[in-house]
């Protein structure tokens, strides 16, 4: 049973069961069940009460929800989406050069609980909306890469490949990639689910990118989350399938100890996978826009995220010192990899 099994089934704060939290309810719009994967997730969860809706924003975007409550035992919305299909990349986000940066979220929230995570001060609802017309994001795709290659990001505001056994979504990604060229596609993760994928042809414009960071962060802000080591061995299963890996190293975290812990942290992932076999790897710090970072705090105001100085840029806050940070991890990697690979 796969990490991600294990979550549809409960919660594991710190490593230990407790709530579960196998989708007790399911909302469905009533517009939603004319689609198959609609269908198709409902047959999956036979045990669940299903609740037909009029709109999802009833059920997700409704006042006075307890997000941190919510996120314990988390319900799935099943909704369609009728108009953003893909946005504009944030400057916030590493565009790896590519002019054509954009970002879809057919799944809003993810089933992780990343202590540190933007979607905390993003969302009322710790709930999860899969939006089932999946193939109007692909066609929306499809259209804005007509004529130019676009760079898109499918799991920015989730995790697709966590999600891969419940939705296919990935799978259907995959197979726009293969009949559009023009489509480079990236799908972010801290999955140990790369096998829900592995016996498909997977063409070089489809990127995997593994979030990974030091057990030590792991274990204090990423809650229900891999290990550095059970995603290693997923990042080594889809390199020696061939696939175009990219490693995520972000948010850096300030942590005690920080130098030891991170120039060990980067001699481990070395000793598991081969540098030369990385198509790139992305290096920032903990950041946030200023209004989340409220948002972040009131949901759990004596968390130690928020016992450092932080410094506004624009519109977001970081570490004060996270340029000093940066450099550090990025000179650690440039010592095992092309300086060219690193951004």
């Amino acid at each position: 049973m796969s990490h991600e099994d294990v979550l549809m089934n409960s919660y594991q704060p710190c490593g230990k069961a407790s709530y579960l939290n196998s989708f007790s309810h399911i909302y469905v719009e009533k517009s939603a069940i004319k689609f198959k994967a609609a269908r198709d997730i409902l047959s999956k969860f036979k045990n669940s009460t299903v609740v037909y809706v009029e709109n999802y924003k009833d059920v997700f975007n409704r006042a006075k929800q307890d997000y941190n409550i919510q996120k314990k035992t988390q319900n799935l919305i099943l909704a369609v989406e009728h108009n953003n299909f893909i946005y504009k990349g944030s400057d916030m986000c590493e565009d790896f050069g590519e002019e054509n940066f954009y970002y879809s979220s057919s799944i809003l929230n993810c089933m992780y609980g990343c202590q540190y995570c933007y979607l905390r001060g993003l969302y009322q609802s710790g709930n999860i909306v899969i939006f089932v017309n999946i193939e109007d994001f692909i066609t929306r795709a499809m259209q804005e890469s007509t004529n130019k290659k676009i760079y898109l990001c499918v799991s920015y505001d989730s995790d697709l490949l966590a999600f891969e056994k419940i939705t296919g979504f990935v799978k259907r990604w995959i197979e726009a990639a293969i009949k559009n060229k023009n489509l480079l596609i990236e799908v972010r993760t801290k999955s140990t689910n790369f096998k829900a994928v592995k016996d498909l042809y997977i063409p070089n414009n489809v990127i995997f990118a593994w979030t990974i960071l030091p057990n030590e962060v792991i274990e204090k802000y990423e809650l229900k989350v891999p290990s550095l080591s059970e995603r290693l061995e997923d990042v080594k299963l889809a390199i020696e399938k061939g696939v175009q890996v990219r490693l995520s190293i972000e948010p850096i975290m300030k942590i005690d100890n920080f130098k030891e812990i991170y120039k060990k942290f980067v001699c481990d992932i070395f000793k598991v996978i081969n540098g030369s076999k990385i198509r790139d790897i992305n290096i920032g710090t903990f950041r946030v826009k200023n209004e989340h970072l409220k948002r972040m705090r009131k949901l759990n105001p004596y968390s130690n995220i928020f016992a450092h100085e932080f410094i506004k840029i624009n519109d977001y806050s970081t570490y004060k010192n996270f340029n000093d940070m940066e450099q550090y991890v990025l000179r650690l990697f440039k010592e095992y990899v092309d300086k060219g690979k690193v951004f």
